[in-house]
């Protein structure tokens, strides 16, 4: 039935056309930023999964950097702590000429001087942005940061141990490994900076050897432990690392946009558009005929 009032073709055309444009400006916004759901009103769920997954994401990789730091830090001890050991087996090689009969002393003394200097320059030189662990200025334990757990409520940042040891103590002379002290290990050995002054002749020598083998097994053991440290740091962040890729990847499964799909559905809705429109004009050009009726 025609009606002047009420164009029902018309209404149901303009209904149709409005329901293509709201979907075409969503495939538009799918299009133009790749997401399938860029708001909570895109869907709420997905949205708020993908939200605290980028949160724990962006922690994980703020904990990979602050762990790449700590990684330098004991890069460097670690290669200062190799020229150490390779400078007390200069050392060793030194005293062992020095009890040979007929050695020069005074050019070993010499000799002995510039080793323990060079222990000493290693050590002090083992500082990465502030921090040695060679040096005795970190008197308690550290604690590296290495990863973020975000399993509990809140999640939890992953830390690795780490005791520092003391090569030359900057804080209480002579309590260093080098220095004939302990430090934190077992057994004290001979003084290797002052070796240049201390021996005198092929017994001090002698005497001397045994001592700096005790040292060196002290050295040796600390080395061991940076590198079992390093070891454990490589693999947090070759973890942290698998770990944002795996973050990034279900982000992208819950709201990223199929944008073969969204450029094939947006062609089709720019042309269903078109025909709407065109419908929507037959439907209003039939009142118009009903009105030519009446005014003829």
């Amino acid at each position: 039935m025609s009606s002047i009032l009420t164009n029902a073709s018309a209404l149901s055309a303009l209904q149709s056309l409005q329901q293509t444009q709201s979907a075409l400006q969503t495939t538009e916004n799918q299009v133009s930023t790749g997401l399938a759901v860029s708001t909570a009103a895109d869907n709420a769920s997905y949205w708020s999964i993908a939200t605290q997954l980028t949160s724990d994401s962006g922690v994980v990789t703020a904990a990979n950097q602050a762990l790449a730091q700590s990684q330098s830090v004991m890069s460097t001890a670690s290669s200062a702590i190799s020229s150490v050991i390779s400078t007390i087996n200069s050392i060793e090689s030194a005293l062992t000429q020095a009890t040979n009969p007929g050695a020069s002393i005074s050019n070993i003394q010499t000799t002995l001087t510039t080793l323990g200097q060079q222990l000493q320059d290693a050590v002090s030189g083992a500082s990465f942005n502030g921090l040695n662990v060679l040096d005795g200025s970190q008197t308690s334990a550290l604690d590296f940061v290495a990863g973020f757990n975000a399993s509990t409520t809140g999640g939890t940042v992953n830390t690795i141990a780490f005791t520092a040891n003391a090569l030359i103590d900057a804080t209480s002379a002579g309590e260093g490994i080098l220095e004939g002290g302990t430090g934190s290990a077992t057994g004290s050995g001979t003084d290797l900076l002052t070796l240049g002054t201390t021996v005198t002749d092929a017994t001090t020598a002698e005497t001397a050897l045994a001592g700096v083998a005790t040292v060196l097994s002290n050295v040796t053991t600390y080395a061991a432990t940076i590198g079992a440290t390093q070891d454990r740091m490589t693999a947090a962040s070759t973890f942290n690392t698998a770990l944002t890729t795996n973050y990034a990847t279900g982000v992208s499964a819950l709201v990223d946009a199929d944008m073969n799909t969204a450029s094939t559905r947006l062609q089709a809705l720019q042309t269903q558009e078109q025909l709407g429109i065109q419908s929507l004009s037959i439907a209003n050009q039939n009142s118009q005929l009903i009105l030519k009726l009446f005014n003829g």
